[in-house]
């Protein structure tokens, strides 16, 4: 990755050219800018009005990415440029989950002009998996209780061997176990103190893990809440070192012994972002 800086004769060429089509002006800035976190990378999508104002003039857009303060929301000054594209689009890789990063997008002319920047967008990777199943409690104790994390060498970071463990629905160490009631309806069933589950939406499925947004800040059950196919559920967990841990779940399949579930969980500590984050 390369720093980002601007000259001054770019910035006065950019300030002195406004005035429509041809070489020498600077193409438009993006107008938007969203993003959905994912397992250690982040997809960046914006608007594409830099192309279709000036087709003739647009070269390509320039993707930035500086460090971010999720407390204080704000980005950082040392921009790295991670890569190049001609479509409104872009996967930012080899990013480290629980490590907030700040994004940026800009546009070029064809002539190497540059554009102001787009909004700024603040995400954060977080691990995730698909296609877990859980059995039924009552069925098989052994494999219906799940912990999203489990710091087990106490070192307060988050290692592969820690995550999205399936552990017996006796443990008092697990967040959630699958009970299923005398109708045969399965329900998470939060275990450990300071869990909490809540439906993303109680109304509608989710289309995908991904299209649920962040944690909202608001009052988690810890009793059973009915597994519902293609319904999305946000976890509240305690992290043990005075900050909650989010996780969020959507559930594939619901049968009468089983249920099969995709999760994400975001390891920076108190930060409620878990998969998209809406446009600024």
């Amino acid at each position: 990755m390369r720093a980002w800086s601007i000259p001054a004769v770019l910035l006065l060429a950019a300030c002195s050219n406004d005035d429509g089509n041809g070489p020498g002006i600077t193409p438009e800035a993006p107008a938007t800018l969203s993003s959905t976190s994912l397992d250690g990378s982040i997809a960046l999508v914006w608007s594409d009005n830099p192309f279709q104002a000036d087709p003739d003039i647009f070269g390509n857009y320039r993707v930035y990415s500086t460090s971010y303060d999720i407390d204080a929301d704000q980005c950082g000054s040392d921009w790295l440029l991670e890569g190049t594209t001609v479509a409104p689009e872009f996967l930012v890789g080899a990013l480290a989950n629980g490590v907030p990063r700040c994004f940026s997008v800009t546009a070029a002319s064809v002539d190497g002009l540059e554009s102001d920047r787009s909004p700024l967008r603040g995400d954060t990777p977080r691990p995730d998996a698909r296609n877990i199943a859980l059995s039924a409690a009552p069925t098989t104790p052994n494999g219906s209780g799940f912990r999203f994390w489990d710091d087990v060498n106490g070192d307060g970071a988050t290692q592969a061997g820690e995550l999205g463990l399936v552990r017996s629905a006796n443990s008092p160490d697990i967040d959630f176990f699958v009970d299923r009631d005398g109708n045969g309806d399965l329900f998470l069933t939060p275990v450990r103190a300071g869990t909490g589950v809540e439906y993303y939406d109680e109304s509608d499925p989710v289309e995908d893990l991904t299209s649920i947004d962040f944690a909202e800040d608001r009052n988690y059950r810890t009793t059973g809440i009915q597994a519902l196919p293609g319904f999305g559920y946000v976890f509240e967990t305690d992290g043990g070192d005075g900050f909650v841990r989010y996780g969020a779940v959507r559930v594939q399949h619901v049968g009468t012994t089983f249920l099969i579930l995709d999760w994400a969980f975001q390891t920076d500590p108190g930060n409620p972002e878990l998969l998209v984050r809406g446009v600024r």
